[in-house]
């Protein structure tokens, strides 16, 4: 089954790091793939997303149709940074990957969901 990784921290930790610190922290995440990539375990790689401030919010409007802004608006300290999908027989399968994940500084909590399948 599939399982979405959801990597949550506070944007400003993560870039408020050191040039060195960040390369640290990355070379970290390379380690993590390295691991479990050969494993089967990783279903489509992963992405990370750029800063909060960067993103763009669709909501319905007053009258049903899209309302674009500019960022989101709610005061959160923590956001989804990036996405992770797992390949696992089960969530606990799935978390026990997750926990193995290098967290640090912009990264402070791992959310694991399985995901859905409408077949």
């Amino acid at each position: 089954m599939r399982y979405a990784m959801l990597i949550c921290g506070d944007d400003r930790e993560w870039t408020a790091l050191s040039p060195a610190d960040e390369q640290d922290v990355m070379k970290q995440v390379y380690e993590w793939y390295e691991r479990w990539q050969p494993t089967g375990k990783i279903a489509d790689g992963g992405a990370e997303l750029q800063p909060q401030e960067t993103a763009k919010t669709v909501r319905a409007g007053a009258d049903g149709q899209p309302v674009i802004t500019d960022g989101p608006y709610l005061e959160l300290k923590e956001v989804i940074g990036a996405i992770v999908m797992l390949e696992c027989d089960d969530i606990d399968e799935a978390a026990r990957i997750a926990a193995t994940w290098p967290l640090a500084a912009g990264m402070s909590a791992l959310e694991v969901r399985p995901v859905m399948s409408r077949e």
